[in-house]
């Protein structure tokens, strides 16, 4: 069973080689990866070009693609029966792909497999971050389970039946290939072992853009009406009521209602306690109540700047299950696809 691994990158040329080694150090090797580079401008393409002798390395250049057009394009390239799918940015253990590749040499083998991701935080800021907006794996319900691209493994027959990564949605666009796997009917396994780590945001202004994106994201698609609703109606109707009538049960209802939403966690940060240095704990139990507060402030500046993108475009009733590809999926040529073996002295820049 030949497999590949295709990820998208751009400007990680600081990040790139941690990822590059891990995959070197996998357990079971890859026959092939297929990097995307989105128009990297940071020595990113120099980097690659480093790496190509130790590895079965292929690297497609695609100036101003979105990650779902980068994403395409490596699937399109892939000669893979399975393909893992990473991110940059990310560091591999080193049974990832032998995890993800598994439990489609089993007899009763899915047609996903969902890896997992885990915070690998640097600073007390990014700790905070990381158990405020990443679950346990414990905490994962499979059977409702959507993966992230970070970490997920699929038959290459699924994209070439037709199953794209969305080319018209910048943000999420690995939750609506998710679902439309589900549609196809495509079989799921969870497999929380096949772990990558992944570093949360450095600031909290940086999280506050990610979230952002990531509701606008929702916007677009449709994706999350309620979830979002929920939120409005907690910011702008129940809370302005308790600040306004100032009533004693309101007052308790609030408080607690907020010791239930910051549970998990706090959870997750006192499992974490033998992990990281006092202070880093303090500080980010101290922290999580207001990353909790800029997450939910970004969601709601968000959402409705998708929202109103959606309904111009495509109008309000139409959502991700209609909205149409306005674009072909982006498909490498002879000119952008960068073969594996050069001829001596070409650099990756020059070939690009």
């Amino acid at each position: 069973m030949r497999v590949s691994v295709v990820m998208t990158v751009k400007n990680e040329a600081t990040t790139l080689p941690e990822l590059l080694d891990s995959l070197i150090g996998q357990t079971r090797r890859p026959d092939e990866v297929i990097v995307v580079d989105g128009g990297s401008d940071d020595g990113t393409v120099e980097v690659l070009d480093r790496w190509h002798d130790r590895l079965p390395l292929r690297v497609i250049s695609l100036p101003g693609a979105t990650i779902a057009e980068g994403r395409n394009a490596g699937l399109a390239a892939a000669t893979g029966d399975i393909v893992a799918v990473t991110d940059g940015g990310v560091v591999l253990q080193p049974d990832w792909l032998e995890r993800l590749v598994a439990p489609f040499e089993e007899p009763d083998a899915p047609d996903v497999v969902a890896g997992f991701f885990v915070a690998d935080p640097r600073t007390a800021v990014e700790l905070a971050i990381g158990v405020t907006t990443l679950p346990d794996a414990e905490e994962i319900d499979p059977r409702r389970f959507l993966p992230s691209s970070r970490s997920v493994a699929f038959r290459r027959s699924l994209f070439v039946a037709g199953i794209r990564y969305p080319a018209w949605l910048d943000y999420c666009e690995d939750v609506i290939f998710d679902l439309r796997l589900q549609r196809a009917g495509a079989h799921f396994r969870f497999e929380p072992r096949a772990l990558v780590l992944y570093r949360p945001r450095p600031s909290l202004a940086a999280f506050a853009l990610q979230y952002f994106r990531y509701a606008r994201g929702d916007g677009k698609a449709g994706l999350f009406a309620a979830r979002h609703l929920i939120r409005y109606a907690t910011y702008l109707g129940f809370l302005p009521l308790v600040a306004w009538r100032r009533r004693w049960w309101l007052v308790a209802l609030a408080f607690g209602g907020a010791a239930w939403y910051l549970r998990r966690p706090y959870r997750r940060l006192w499992r974490r306690r033998q992990h990281y240095p006092r202070h880093w704990l303090v500080r980010a139990a101290l922290l999580i109540p207001l990353v909790r507060l800029i997450g939910d402030l970004a969601k709601q500046a968000g959402y409705p700047v998708g929202l109103a993108w959606r309904c111009r475009r495509y109008g309000i009733r139409r959502t991700w299950q209609s909205i149409p590809e306005s674009m072909p999926p982006a498909m490498p040529d002879a000119g952008t696809l960068l073969p594996t073996t050069r001829p001596a002295g070409e650099s990756l820049a020059d070939a690009t």
